[in-house]
């Protein structure tokens, strides 16, 4: 050891020198120096593990990731510290694996959120870069025993079949230990009559005994690894009763195997080897499955694309990073190819296969003018593209960043199933010494076997499991239905809504409006009015705004200066030095200074045009209703929840749609204010909202309600506010997230109900000696099989 003087300018935990930024930790009431926020946690760790004699008893520092692994490390931020990024986590076991390494990550310094998404294994952190980097969070893993990379898809794919052919070659050799062992277990157990003689029944022992071997030495060091990994941080985890099973069945079969006296349970072992490792291979099939489509998603944008640089005066094309491509690049599509980014088709017809963003089988007809979404597939033949944005922020790169954030919650079902399961741990090694020392004074040769079966027979896994397992297999059927859910709690509170509140323009209605009819009440041609609002209009995204300018006639817009649009109301701005106002009828009349002429109603919206003094024109736009709009409201009231129709639209095109669509209480010429305010006053009422919009002025309504769906095609500040988007052009995935919060729920249910049954009613006839280690070894591996294997239906 360093004298004083060295020690003062090392870290206390392990030796290292200190440098730059330091952290601390309380050891026997003083603080002491730490290099990283991993010794720092390491040492704290130990301390409230009741351990910290450790440090006045050791004989060398405690073990660090530093040396070797220090310059690998440090690579990890040569990309930039950009304070966000994804994490692969090896080594998750359970659900305490889960919450130790999301508090730890969030007591790194400078790390604002951490969130693990169980199913993918996969760490999503949020950091200030001034504090923080990708590096330290590595290395704060890495001090509680987990390993941890930055994200890569072809590591991690690599990792996960690594892990997978690891978990099948000690699933087979278990397998292979138990039908041996059994071979000579079967003729003891079947001999009760005498005819087997003491060395032939001890030859058969000694052959079981190291036939158990490979199983216990290879087979089951996972649950070992786990176990001391867990003892060594004083959190029990799910592996520490499994281990404790395993070696105390072992250890005392070996032991009445030497005495020459007592029962051994070496069949029992290697069943138990065998069943808990069946089941965990079922899990880790069912992660895999689950983050296939988060996998196909990433897949989905090619790595390279043909841009043609002199494009139209020839058709070269040169092969450059997809990464590359920007804004006005125009690229080659060959059949068969998925676009490398947003962009619109300037020449060429073609169908477009968007499965991968919209869950849609049928694919769609494409020519010049169309927009196409970076990840579709060109199917019939070759088209030119003009891009619109970069590969890193087209429509499938943003779905993929959503995804990411999908899973990384908990619901409270699962928050309450992880306490309870952490709780139990603990508790079933308190009861499993109760057992045997009560035996012990009753029958002590009863007493070794009784509490190897409760070890054996709980299972707190089950309760982990119940949920996780159940939304990771809801999460991967609707996001290839067309549902990217995104809220941990989307489908709980789904299922527990009392309304459903729509907005209508691109939500009920198909969101391409068009305008009917043009009223013109100042001289001048309609052509110029339909001008001058299509210029007011030129760099909208709203579909009303869209109508306009795809009803202006062709040719050059005039150009309009000074544009300030009033959310919900309209826009102004100046054309040939004229202040106009484009909007509803109240927003117009503050311009025109008088009331709007008296003429028949408008069929669907209205919108007005004026200028000082005067009014120039209304536009009669109207849109159709979806044709799956009314079908779904039915089922919404069907399943007794209160339909509401909340819009911007006036409140005569909303008061002619509600009855076609089936919906009694409906209210438009709504704000983006007044429609939060609408939901807040149910709210106080009791009531639990979903919400479906799909515009700008729906982002503030999507983040008030208890849970909130936005259409794929629509703002991305409203898809940024909500908890789950609808991908596809239409509200039939809506229907197919409620079918799915549905069984989802139930499923789950199920599955808490049965592990909570199953351990109330093992456990005491495992502590009461009705169930020998064998049988409790069965029942055990059951338990986790059941709630996978009924959480797996949901992908069906």
């Amino acid at each position: 050891m360093r004298d004083e003087a060295g020690a003062a300018q090392a870290c206390f935990h392990c030796g290292l020198a200190l440098a730059g930024q330091r952290w601390s930790a309380s050891v026997g009431g003083i603080d002491r120096p730490m290099c990283c926020p991993g010794c720092a946690a390491a040492a704290q760790l130990i301390v409230d593990a009741g351990c910290a004699d450790y440090y006045d008893t050791r004989t060398a520092y405690g073990a660090t990731v530093a040396g070797d692994d220090a310059p690998e490390l440090d690579l990890f931020d040569a990309n930039g510290n950009t304070g966000e990024g994804s994490f692969t986590i090896e080594g998750l076991r359970c659900a305490a694996c889960a919450w130790l390494i999301e508090r730890r990550v969030q007591a790194v310094p400078g790390v604002s959120e951490a969130a693990l998404n169980v199913s993918s294994e996969r760490l999503r952190v949020s950091w200030d870069p001034a504090l923080c980097k990708a590096s330290t969070i590595v290395r704060a893993l890495r001090a509680v025993g987990y390993t941890a990379y930055p994200y890569d898809p072809q590591r991690h794919g690599e990792q996960l079949e690594q892990a997978r052919r690891k978990l099948f070659r000690q699933l087979f050799i278990a397998g292979l230990s138990m039908m041996q062992v059994m071979m000579y277990a079967v003729p003891v157990y079947m001999a009760t009559d005498g005819t087997m003689d003491a060395g032939m029944r001890a030859l058969m022992g000694w052959a079981s005994l190291l036939l158990t071997l490979p199983a216990v030495l290879y087979s089951a060091q996972p649950f070992f690894a786990g176990a001391w990994r867990d003892l060594r941080r004083g959190m029990p985890g799910m592996d520490v009763p499994v281990a404790l099973g395993i070696g105390a069945a072992f250890a005392g079969s070996t032991a009445a195997l030497a005495r020459g006296h007592g029962e051994v349970y070496f069949d029992s072992v290697t069943m138990f080897v065998f069943l808990l490792l069946a089941s965990r291979y079922l899990e880790l099939t069912a992660r895999r499955h689950a983050a296939g489509a988060l996998e196909s998603l990433q897949a989905g944008l090619p790595a390279s694309a043909q841009r043609m640089r002199d494009y139209p005066a020839t058709r070269t094309v040169e092969l450059v990073a997809a990464a590359a491509l920007r804004p006005g690049d125009m690229v080659l599509v060959a059949p068969g190819q998925a676009a490398p980014a947003d962009g619109v088709i300037v020449e060429g017809e073609t169908e477009a296969d968007l499965a991968l963003l919209t869950g849609e089988s049928r694919t769609r007809r494409m020519g010049p003018g169309d927009s196409l979404p970076g990840g579709a597939v060109n199917v019939t033949q070759a088209i030119v593209l003009r891009v619109g944005a970069a590969a890193c922020d087209s429509t499938l790169a943003m779905l993929v960043r959503l995804a990411e954030r999908a899973g990384t919650g908990k619901p409270q079902l699962a928050l309450w199933a992880d306490r309870v399961a952490a709780w139990s741990v603990a508790a079933l090694l308190v009861l499993t010494v109760l057992v045997f020392a009560a035996w012990q004074a009753i029958d002590p040769a009863r007493a070794w076997p009784a509490a190897i079966a409760v070890l054996v027979v709980t299972c707190p896994c089950a309760l982990s499991l119940a949920t996780p397992t159940a939304l990771a297999a809801a999460t991967d059927s609707l996001l290839r239905r067309g549902v990217l859910a995104l809220g941990p709690h989307t489908l709980e509170t789904l299922e527990r809504s009392t309304h459903v509140v729509f907005d209508k323009t691109g939500t009920l209605s198909m969101g391409r409006p068009r305008v009917r009819a043009t009223q013109v009440f100042a001289p001048g041609a309609a052509a110029a009015a339909l001008k001058a609002a299509a210029a007011l209009e030129a760099d909208s995204a709203h579909p009303l705004a869209q109508a306009i300018r795809a009803a202006a006639p062709a040719g050059p817009l005039p150009q309009a200066t000074k544009l300030h649009a009033t959310v919900g109301r309209g826009i102004e701005g100046e054309i040939g030095g004229l202040r106009y106002r484009l909007g509803s009828a109240a927003f117009v009349a503050g311009l025109a200074g008088c009331a709007p002429p008296p003429i028949e109603a408008a069929e669907g919206s209205a919108v007005w045009l004026g200028q000082a003094g005067s009014w120039l024109a209304r536009f009669d736009i109207a849109d159709a209703l979806r044709p799956e709009a009314q079908e779904l409201v039915r089922r919404f009231e069907a399943a007794g929840k209160t339909v509401v129709l909340l819009s911007g639209d006036e409140e005569r095109a909303v008061a002619a749609s509600a009855p076609r669509l089936g919906i009694r209480q409906a209210a438009g010429a709504q704000l983006p204010e007044q429609k939060l305010a609408y939901v807040r006053g149910l709210q106080e009422g009791g009531a639990v909202v979903a919400m479906v919009g799909d515009g700008i002025n729906d982002a503030a309504v999507l983040r008030g309600a208890d849970v909130s769906f936005a259409m794929g095609g629509g703002a991305a500040l409203a898809q940024l506010h909500a908890d789950a988007v609808l991908l596809g052009d239409s509200l039939a995935p809506l229907q197919a997230a409620a079918d799915t919060a549905r069984r989802s729920l139930r499923i789950i249910r199920q599955n808490l109900a049965w592990a909570s049954a199953y351990n109330l009613v093992a456990i005491p006839a495992a502590a009461t000696g009705l169930l020998n280690p064998w049988v409790s070894s069965i029942g055990m591996a059951a338990s986790s099989a059941i709630v996978v294997l009924n959480a797996l239906r949901l992908r069906n």
